[in-house]
C-alpha cells in the first residue's frame, strides 16, 4: 500500500516504538494492543535480540494488529524481516545505509524511515527516498547512547530543509513534550513514555493529547 504524504505526516503524530524490556510476564501483543486502542497512530517494531523466526513470527502478529487498527506498521533495520513479514516499511539508522540503496531494495510503495541528526543527513535521507526522517536526540534517554541533544532551532531548521515528515524521538515523555513547541515537527516517537509505564494505554492516550497540542501551536 502507498501512503501518501499527508497520511504520512498525520502517522506521525504519535510513533510507538515497542521494547519488550518492561513485559512483565505480559506479551508484547497484548501490550501493543492497548497502545493501539488508546490512539497511537503508527507502531514500530525494534528488536535486538531476538533468533529470526521469533522475530518474524512476532513482525506478523504485529502487522495484523496494526491493520486491523488502520496504522502504519514498520519494522526497525531488518530490512528482510519487513518485506517477508509484509510490513508497510522499514525503519533504518544512518549506519544502515552507509553504501546501500534501501529504497532499491524495498521497492517503490514500502514506507522508508531514516533516522538523521543533521539538516545534512535530513537532506541525503529525502534525496536517498525516505518517506519520513527520525530526528533526535530530543532529550537525554536511556533507551541509547546520546551524542548530543538537538535544540527547537536545530529541529526547526530540519524541518524548513526538507518536504517529508520530521518525528521527534529520544527522551521524550508527558512532562517535556511541550517543550518542543515551535520546532516544525509533525509528531513524536516514544519507547519507554509508553511501553516502561504501568497502564500502557492510559500513558498512550495521555501522550495522544499532549502531541495534538504540540502540533496544533506549532507556527
Amino acid at each position: 500500500m502507498k501512503f501518501t504524504r499527508d497520511e504520512i505526516r498525520k502517522a506521525m503524530l504519535l510513533y510507538a516504538v515497542t521494547d519488550r524490556a518492561w513485559l512483565h510476564g505480559r506479551t508484547l501483543a497484548e501490550d501493543v494492543e492497548k497502545v493501539l486502542q488508546n490512539g497511537a497512530t503508527f507502531l514500530q517494531l525494534r528488536e535486538k535480540d531476538l533468533d529470526r523466526e521469533t522475530f518474524l513470527r512476532e513482525a506478523k502478529q504485529l502487522k495484523t494488529l496494526a491493520a486491523r487498527y488502520g496504522v502504519p506498521f514498520v519494522v526497525n533495520d531488518a530490512v528482510d524481516i519487513a518485506l517477508e513479514a509484509g510490513a508497510d516499511g522499514v525503519h533504518v539508522g544512518q549506519e544502515d545505509i552507509a553504501g546501500k540503496d534501501v529504497r532499491a531494495v524495498i521497492g517503490p510503495d514500502m514506507l522508508l524511515g531514516i533516522s538523521a541528526h543533521t539538516v545534512e543527513e535530513a537532506v541525503a535521507a529525502q534525496a536517498g527516498g525516505a518517506d519520513y526522517i527520525g530526528v533526535g536526540a530530543a532529550f537525554a534517554t536511556s533507551t541509547k547512547d546520546v551524542d548530543s541533544i538537538l535544540t527547537v532551532a536545530e529541529y526547526r531548521a530540519i524541518c524548513d530543509a526538507v518536504d517529508i515528515p520530521v518525528v521527534a524521538i529520544g527522551g521524550i515523555h508527558a512532562w517535556n513534550i511541550l517543550d518542543l513547541r515551535g520546532s516544525g515537527v509533525s509528531g513524536v516517537a516514544v519507547i519507554s513514555a509508553i511501553f516502561a509505564q504501568p497502564d500502557v494505554g492510559a500513558a498512550t492516550a495521555a501522550l495522544l493529547s499532549l502531541a495534538r497540542e504540540l502540533v496544533k501551536n506549532h507556527g
